[in-house]
């Protein structure tokens, strides 16, 4: 059937009236109604509507067709494409008569060819539109000497600081978006300073300065530094067991023990990543928010675009991306200085409890520190927003809300929880991640051991259960529906895009191919394609070295635990990271399996922490590490940088930032006197190696199955794992019932995530990022689509940037010389209950709670 379609007649609802004017005019008319729905309903500018139509002119009825099944298919319950779109693809695929009198319904055929055509040449997505770029130059350098100067350099340095920052109190962390920020700067002088000199090698030319830093260099860059900033994992599991007020156990000095289950953990996510681009990273469904927000300081420097857009301030802005990022970052540069040192009290804005401080129902209810933070406005400090690494200008607004609405739930089920008392929470804090015991004191894990650090029954019988507060018990009764919601949810929202990409799997494991090419027809892939990909078996072989490392260095020395530990983590992460990754690439938030590899390991390896820990740590790093490696593949995808200098940067990268951190973390157990005490030099008092042993002890020590099995206190937690896997269920079908835009954005796993926000968080560091959410993603992006195109990810970029760069400066030159203020803007914030956590009940002299000495097992 010809695409050749005579319009006769004005539009209307059903097509065309053919009692109108001119066939010009009839046209025009046709035109015009197209364009202002595609407009308005996908959030597109002019320029990528233009380009579009370009395109839409050639494809015919047939061709849209197969097209618009598969869009409906992937899309029919993505929260993040516009529901009014789905209703008009159902209702274009749904009538035969459009197929068999197609000039009877020439608007929505039209409007499915410039839908079809949309999809084709860009994203789906607006928010994927406005910062990257749906065109590639193949020619534009991008792994040169230069990028792998810097790129090393900056992996050695943010490694270095890391490492040996990650035991001070406060502790400090530079990630890898000050390396990228910095990166520019460094890139432009090499490309001033140094001559144009070099060699060729298999035919390809490497240049000192091969011409203007480009945007692929500075992205090559930042991926390494993205990988290389943060510590191996089981560095903590080496302090416990070096330090001798831990486990004792000087083996864990030697380097070569070091490095093997260091780089064991670090690969191992590296083959799993590779194996399941196909799940995360070649779907254009898979946004990756916080990609963008890289990519658009990218753009920034890079970009010489700057088209003119209409502002909500009624004026038109002209200001380029660059200039927009460097005042919005001096704004935060300044302003970061205000509640972060020189008035404190604006970051803890907890200005109800200022009132009363001693009150225990007012603190409990609106307190910032201790309480459950219901506080309309309770902090001027960006960075407050940042608790969870989610940026509300980052992740799209059904995701901030639907987490929101999680927190408020929780809220309330922990109040209700505290104010009755049940399970003896009213002696504790209502809002705390500690463990206690049963006089209301941190609970004593040497008092549950023996001198070997494992579980002595009589000692723990005479000594305490362990108790959690309320909103500890009510975050792990959240964790534990988390896991088996995101099972449901995955199968019943994904199962068609898991399908394909295992099918992509097989082919390319079958022809030796890369399987993309039949399966994914995005504009990104099929500009990607023209690149070589990486061969499956390197990323198995990755694998397979990650696990025999991780095996060595288990088996040979004395872990007292098996190398089946290796195994099991791969097995967990098999089962979760598809899942998982779906759901961090489409609403910007990550599900960690720390819990769920702390109880299954525990369970395991009741009495034995230090098994508990290699469990842990292999569990829970190995679908981390895939994750944030998928994440740094898409950004590569996104910029167009050939998958095998993205692989190269990444195994590189990687391998010299944990030499360097083996290193660093060599000479803290060795030459700083006093390292993990309160006499240690310079704070290095490892808070965090502290909550780790604690951690430890108590679940490996103690065990889950003492605290969550037969007979524990806390067994109907437990009931949480069918309740999560049917809530999705539920969702789902009430979707297809109901057939409402507000239903499709209820995303039940971004509800159960908001619920694990407290301990020791709480809705004030979860509602401020609503109102802005909103500010960003609906109202900004509805009726200023140019101006938050343009502006928005930038935005979030520079106020990011700005706050790390200002942290590094404050910690170095103020908290490093322990510079302090001291006046009421600094005191207030620490008063009464939000000093000293308040308790509903107090125990007299000799009391304590709970099960009676010697009753409880």
């Amino acid at each position: 059937m010809s695409d050749k379609i005579e319009v006769k007649g004005t539009v209307t609802s059903q097509g065309v009236d053919e009692k109108a004017g001119s066939d010009g005019d009839r046209n025009s008319d046709v035109e015009i109604a197209v364009d202002s729905q595609v407009e308005s309903d996908f959030n597109v500018t002019e320029h990528d509507l233009a380009e579009a139509k370009e395109m839409a002119s050639r494809l015919t009825l047939e061709e849209i067709r197969p097209m618009m099944e598969k869009v409906l298919l992937i899309h029919e319950n993505d929260p993040n494409f516009p529901f009014s779109i789905i209703l008009r693809i159902k209702a274009f695929l749904g009538n035969e008569a459009i197929f068999d009198n197609p000039e009877k319904h020439v608007v929505l055929i039209e409007e499915m060819k410039l839908e079809a055509a949309l999809i084709t040449v860009n994203s789906p997505y607006a928010e994927v539109r406005a910062v990257v770029d749906n065109h590639d130059d193949v020619n534009m350098p991008c792994s040169t000497i230069r990028s792998w100067i810097i790129g090393i350099g900056f992996s050695i340095l943010l490694a270095f600081i890391n490492q040996l920052f990650s035991i001070r109190q406060p502790m400090i962390t530079v990630q890898a978006n000050v390396a990228q920020l910095l990166a520019f700067p460094l890139g432009k002088a090499f490309e001033k300073m140094l001559p144009d000199v070099g060699f060729t090698l298999f035919g390809v030319r490497h240049s000192l300065n091969p011409g203007p830093f480009s945007r692929k260099e500075h992205m090559l860059i930042t991926i390494m530094a993205n990988v290389a900033w943060n510590h191996p994992y089981t560095n903590n599991i080496i302090w416990v067991q070096y330090l001798p007020s831990y486990f004792n156990q000087s083996y864990a000095g030697q380097f070569s023990y070091q490095m093997l289950i260091a780089l064991s953990t670090n690969y191992i996510g590296y083959g799993m990543a590779g194996i399941i681009r196909r799940f995360l990273v070649y779907p254009s469904y898979c946004v990756w928010p916080a990609s963008l927000v890289t990519i658009a300081l990218n753009a920034a420097f890079h970009n010489d675009k700057n088209p003119p857009v209409e502002s909500p301030f009624g004026k038109i802005f002209t200001v380029s991306r660059i200039k927009f990022f460097g005042l919005t970052f001096a704004a935060m540069f300044v302003w970061f200085w205000f509640p972060n040192y020189i008035f404190t009290a604006l970051s803890v804005f907890s200005w109800m409890t200022w009132i009363a401080p001693n009150n225990v129902n007012l603190s409990t209810i609106t307190g910032f520190n201790n309480g459950l933070g219901v506080n309309p406005w309770p902090t001027w400090d960006w960075n407050t927003l940042l608790f969870d690494q989610t940026d509300p200008l980052m992740i799209p607004f059904f995701s901030t809300f639907n987490k929101f609405i999680g927190a408020v739930i929780s809220g309330c089920i922990i109040a209700a929880m505290w104010y009755t008392n049940t399970y003896n929470t009213g002696y504790l804090p209502i809002n705390s991640n500690r463990v206690f015991d049963n006089t209301g004191g941190l609970y004593n894990v040497s008092a549950a051991v023996d001198d070997r650090g494992l579980f002595d029954a009589a000692k723990y019988e005479a000594y305490s259960f362990p108790f959690l507060s309320a909103g500890n018990i009510v975050v792990y009764l959240f964790f534990f529906a988390i896991y088996t919601a995101i099972i449901s949810y995955a199968f019943l929202y994904h199962r068609h895009e898991i399908a394909m990409g295992f099918r992509a799997l097989y082919n390319s494991f079958r022809n030796n191919k890369d399987g993309r090419g039949e399966q994914y027809q995005d504009v990104h892939n099929r500009l990607m394609s023209k690149y070589a990909e990486v061969p499956e078996w390197w990323y198995t072989i990755i694998l397979a070295i990650a696990i025999a490392f991780g095996c060595a260095g288990i088996a040979h020395w004395e872990t007292n635990t098996s190398p089946g530990v290796v195994f099991y983590g791969l097995a967990l992460c098999g089962l979760f990271v598809v899942p998982v990754g779906i759901v961090k690439a489409i609403t910007g938030i990550e599900v960690t399996l720390n819990v769920l590899a702390e109880f299954i390991g525990g369970s395991f390896v009741a009495g034995n922490a230090l098994a508990m820990n290699f469990f842990k740590s292999y569990g829970y790093v190995t679908c981390a590490h895939t994750l944030l490696f998928s994440q740094d593949l898409k950004l590569a995808h996104y910029v167009k940088i050939p998958p095998r200098q993205t692989f190269a940067a990444q195994m590189i990268a990687t391998l010299v930032a944990t030499f360097v951190s083996e290193g660093v973390l060599n000479f803290q157990i060795n030459q700083i006197p006093n390292v993990c005490t309160v006499h240690a030099p310079n704070r290095f008092t490892c808070p965090g190696i502290n909550t780790f042993f604690t951690a430890s002890v108590l679940w490996g020590t103690v065990g889950p199955i003492k605290v969550f099995g037969r007979g524990g206190m806390y067994t109907w937690l437990l009931a949480a794992f069918p309740i999560g896997f049917v809530v999705p269920i539920i969702i789902y079908y009430a979707n297809k019932r109901f057939q409402k835009p507000w239903l499709r954005q209820v995303h039940p796993v971004a509800i159960f995530y908001g619920a694990l926000s407290w301990t020791p968080y709480n809705l004030s560091y979860i509602w401020p990022a609503v109102p802005i959410a909103y500010a960003s993603w609906v109202y900004l992006k509805k009726r200023y689509l140019g101006f938050w195109s343009k502006y928005n990810f930038v935005l979030s970029a520079s106020f990011s940037s700005a706050i790390a760069i200002a942290a590094i400066i404050i910690f170095f030159t103020l908290q490093w010389t322990e510079v302090e203020l001291n006046w009421w803007g600094n005191s207030v914030t620490a008063q009464g209950c939000e000093d000293s956590a308040c308790t509903l009940y107090t125990l007299g002299e000799g009391e304590y709670f709970g099960p009676r000495i010697g009753e409880f097992h």
